[in-house]
């Protein structure tokens, strides 16, 4: 076997990318980060963490750190933008939504990933690959070839290595675009609110939103696609508002514009061999429900610690082909709600009276906590076979004796949280922490817990939970 200067190449230093850098380095798999922008973007296009991602930060106590460079905001109101409060009590410590910048996110994901021990190379990505048994021999646009056991394309929706693994991407391609950039607005906030409510009768993906400091956060629908598919103009930008709404509010000192399709498309396979795709790389959709950053770091959260087994020796045979099982679906998923959402904010009398209809369907509490426990993706439940409802969900932050159960989790290993204290992890403790509390606020006697949060067994059977860590954690 020709030795491997890198176990994993990541391409792509985005969120997946760099989250999944930074969880192969809790195991100290040897990993190369290729960036083909020489610098990060500038300009602070704000995201959403939704639940789930916020939950995923803090079990690996990078939490705090976000929580300083971004606003809490409730977690109501996302499907199809339908205004509905937060509904009460939803299981999580985490239950709100954290608007931050996504150069923020990426710029600490990157650094927790290098302080890790990971390499990140700007400037370079991949030009091509070959792969056999034993790895990957990856070409660089600057002519290097690099030996790794593993490719992992964190690319995004235009992925080379998606392109060149031959993997197809079925779906819509996009139909209509949205302009969207941050702007200074000349108008005046009463004339914007004024106008804003008159054109979202019949538009709803219309908005003009302050940021503070006279920056507005301006979206633009438009009817078709444009060519060459290049950042718009200030110009264009003015004249699609004229169309919309009559004026142009005055907009100027843009600090970015772009434009994005509603294209919805899903990669055929994850994993061809030793090369495989995550995040937008995997799955395009409209950014409708603010999904696209939050499933991609949690591919990237479910891929890292199987991809790490199966380098360190110890993944049992279905462990990294467990990905795209568990992944894809969820992936199917957002699709399917995305496309939901797109038709409730279509202008036609249609889709605009089933929008009345789920307006009104929405009051009653369980839908509208149906809805958000689907688009914060704390709904989802791994198919592990027959079992009890908790088996295949993620495990709450709980509060144990030692503070938090996420504060448990921060080595990214797996837990086996034990309220019987006569449990054991036995020879699997390089891999399982125990924890023995019987004060858990938890109404089972124990869970074995994955280190991506979701729970692989419940019970107080020695014998039974030995066969979950063989399955999960290998001999």
């Amino acid at each position: 076997m020709h030795s491997s200067q890198f176990d994993v190449i990541v391409a792509g230093c985005g969120p997946t990318g760099a989250m999944l850098a930074a969880e192969l380095r809790l195991h100290d798999v040897r990993v190369l980060v290729l960036e083909r922008e020489t610098v990060p973007v500038s300009y602070a296009r704000l995201v959403g963490l939704h639940i789930r991602s916020i939950e995923l930060m803090a079990m690996r106590g990078l939490l705090d750190r976000l929580l300083a460079h971004g606003r809490q905001r409730p977690a109501g109101g996302f499907f199809a933008a339908i205004p509905k409060p937060a509904p009460e009590g939803l299981d999580s410590a985490h239950a709100y939504l954290l608007g931050i910048p996504q150069p923020v996110v990426v710029r600490l994901l990157e650094e927790h990933a290098i302080a890790a021990g990971a390499q990140v190379r700007r400037g370079v990505a991949v030009t091509g690959f070959e792969q056999d048994d034993d790895g990957v021999t990856v070409e660089l646009t600057d002519g290097e070839r690099v030996q790794s056991r593993y490719l992992v394309g964190c690319d995004g929706g235009r992925s080379t290595v998606r392109k060149l693994l031959g993997v197809g991407f079925p779906g819509e391609p996009a139909r209509n675009e949205t302009l969207m950039g941050e702007l200074e607005v000349a108008a005046s906030p009463e004339e914007i609110a004024a106008k804003v409510a008159e054109v979202q009768e019949t538009n709803k993906t219309f908005s003009i939103r302050s940021f503070g400091e006279e920056v507005y956060r301006v979206v633009v629908p438009l009817r078709g696609i444009s060519e060459d598919r290049a950042e718009p103009t200030l110009e264009e930008f003015k004249q699609q508002l004229r169309t919309i709404a009559g004026t142009d509010f005055g907009v100027h000192a843009p600090r970015w514009l772009s434009r994005f399709g509603d294209a919805t498309r899903l990669a055929e396979h994850y994993r061809v061999g030793r090369v495989l795709l995550a995040g937008d790389a995997a799955h395009i959709h409209p950014p409708t429900g603010g999904q696209g950053l939050n499933l991609g770091v949690q591919d990237a959260f479910n891929l890292g610690w199987k991809l790490a087994a199966q380098v360190r020796g110890w993944a049992p045979e279905t462990l990294l082909d467990s990905y795209q099982t568990e992944r894809r679906p969820v992936a199917a998923d957002v699709l399917d709600n995305t496309r939901a959402q797109m038709e409730l904010l279509s202008t036609e009398p249609g889709p605009q009276a089933v929008r009345r209809l789920l307006t009104e369907l929405m009051d009653i509490d369980e839908v509208n906590r149906y809805l958000i426990e689907k688009i914060t993706a704390i709904a989802i439940r791994y198919d592990f076979g027959a079992g009890p409802d908790l088996v295949g969900r993620r495990l709450p932050d709980l509060a144990v004796q030692a503070g938090r159960l996420y504060d448990q989790l921060h080595q990214g290993r797996g837990l086996l949280l034990d309220l019987t204290e006569r449990l054991t992890v036995g020879g699997w403790s390089d891999r399982v922490d125990h924890l023995a509390d019987p004060t858990a606020a938890l109404d089972v006697p124990g869970v074995l817990v994955r280190p991506d949060g979701h729970v692989a067994w419940v019970g107080d059977d020695q014998q039974e939970l030995n066969t979950q860590l063989t399955r999960w954690f290998g001999k």
